[in-house]
């Protein structure tokens, strides 16, 4: 009997023969780019792959010559990447171009990247984001060692009161965005029972990834909790 998963070499699919949710576009549309590996994305930018290869196979070959760091792919130059059988011209351009645009993207947000070291600072960060929420929404707050933000991140959306959180996608991201110090905001009035499993739970993950648990600041109209400020981190 062969084998229908994708990539495999018993019975080889191109990407739109594959189930609808393995392909990388209906992914992306269904769950968000975030979702997404970095092969993944690399495919919907080159399209196709080759008679031996599907546009996933031949990413994942190109990245893994890389190391799997985007950092060496953006330093790729087109006659190197049109070296890889399937990889014409056009879909190198494409990815050259990607590559240079996350370049300027970071330039950008070094310029524009707030300080988040302090509680009131997490705050008034916070607040305009979720000020006008009807349900509650847990975010993450990644930062450098000096307390500049990364990326803020929505990783739950939820109930009126609470909202579940996965601590893992928490940490996910960190080793993705490469922090090393993480902050996390929710909105109630008061901490309940939740937000301190909740606390618990991220304050333990972070000790054993070794990353800097800044707070946890609960966001509200009228002011803020902080975790930190009450000696409960």
């Amino acid at each position: 009997m062969t084998s229908n998963i994708p990539g495999t070499q018993k019975n080889k699919l191109n990407i739109n023969e594959w189930a609808e949710e393995d392909r990388p576009r209906e992914k992306l549309l269904r769950l968000g780019a975030t979702a997404l590996s970095d092969a993944e994305l690399l495919a919907i930018l080159i399209g196709s792959g080759s008679t031996r290869e599907s546009a996933v196979d031949l990413t994942r070959r190109i990245l893994s010559d890389c190391n799997n760091n985007l950092n060496m792919l953006g330093k790729k130059q087109i006659a190197d990447l049109v070296s890889y059988h399937g990889m014409g011209p056009a879909k190198a351009i494409a990815i050259v171009a990607a590559c240079e645009l996350g370049r300027r993207r970071r330039e950008s947000i070094r310029e524009e990247r707030p300080k988040l070291g302090s509680a009131t600072a997490i705050y008034n960060f916070m607040h305009p984001i979720l000020q006008d929420l009807d349900v509650e929404e847990f975010h993450v707050l990644l930062m450098n060692q000096q307390y500049n933000l990364i990326r803020e991140i929505c990783v739950s959306r939820g109930g009126i009161t609470e909202t579940a959180v996965d601590v893992r996608v928490i940490m996910r991201e960190c080793l993705f965005n490469n922090a090393t110090t993480l902050a996390v905001t929710s909105g109630n009035l008061t901490p309940s029972s939740h937000d301190d499993e909740v606390t618990s739970q991220i304050k333990k993950g972070c000790d054993m990834m070794r990353i800097y648990f800044a707070d946890h600041v609960i966001v509200t109209d009228g002011g803020y909790y902080s975790y930190r400020e009450e000696g409960r981190l």
